[in-house]
């Protein structure tokens, strides 16, 4: 038995990830779940938050009331909450899920110390199809080369608060890397204005946030005549969920390093 614990169990994404879990099977148990300290959905039932009826989890504001009590933390916070985590989890040799986004150099290179005493798996997007796009991005790239143009485009919900999403970055990564390009001299974030005629070797990025788009995301390979579209498109948060649950389940047991979802998936 896995015993999970979920930071912002009464957001969202933690409601989704209690429902996951619940629906995973026996070998995962929801064991905490955690909210900010001053939410007012402290002390509620977590599977009643979620619409699975009563689990027993009560909602509780600190991490370290029961972090013995749980192998694997998922986290889907913010980066300052998630790196107040690590240090906990750490210490208590508890397995973390990170699908928290928008963390500095800096900031990852705390994660990356955290990982040499503890397992963590990190990735940008946890569903089980971006993850496949990324390996098939990766084969677009090598075959076609220095022919193309290439631009990530993704949209998401208006509540998302870091752009672009940290899955159109790691598309773009995955393919930079492809290319033996270095993403952070070649990357666009925008255009505006007279920029002049489009450098080959860019990898260009446009973001949309509005309503409540889950997720999309498309790279385009344009060539002169044709062009070449993956695109990945969630509608439901549960494809996450689901995805991190299964990381859960697999991280728990294994040894300090930093894993991601191509890891967990054996891409």
């Amino acid at each position: 038995m896995t015993r999970i614990g979920i930071t912002g169990a009464a957001g969202r994404m933690g409601r989704t990830l209690v429902e996951a879990i619940a629906l995973a099977g026996d070998e995962l148990q929801l064991a905490a779940a955690i909210e900010q300290p001053e939410s007012s959905l402290l002390g509620a039932d977590a599977g009643e938050l979620a619409g699975q009826g009563r689990n027993g989890v009560t909602v509780v504001g600190d991490l370290a009331a029961v972090v013995g009590d749980i192998d694997v933390l998922i986290d889907f916070s913010v980066p300052a909450a998630t790196l107040a985590n690590l240090g906990p989890c750490v210490e208590h040799g508890v397995a973390m899920v990170i699908g928290t986004t928008g963390f500095t150099p800096g900031q990852q290179a705390q994660i990356d110390a955290a990982a040499t005493r503890s397992a963590i798996c990190k990735a940008s997007n946890f569903s089980t199809g971006v993850n496949l796009c990324f390996k098939l991005l990766d084969m677009a790239a090598r075959v076609l080369g220095d022919d193309v143009d290439i631009e990530v485009y993704e949209a998401h919900h208006r509540h998302k608060i870091d752009a672009p999403s940290g899955t159109a970055l790691s598309m773009g990564q995955v393919v930079a890397d492809a290319l033996g390009r270095d993403l952070e001299k070649v990357a666009v974030y925008g255009r505006e204005g007279q920029t002049g005629a489009r450098e080959r070797q860019t990898i260009g990025f446009a973001t949309v946030r509005a309503g409540d788009i889950v997720g999309d995301h498309t790279v385009t390979f344009a060539a002169e005549g044709e062009r070449v579209e993956i695109t990945h498109k969630a509608s439901s948060r549960m494809s996450f969920a689901r995805g991190a649950v299964r990381a859960a389940g697999w991280l728990a047991g294994r040894e300090p390093g930093l894993y991601d979802m191509r890891d967990v998936l054996g891409l």
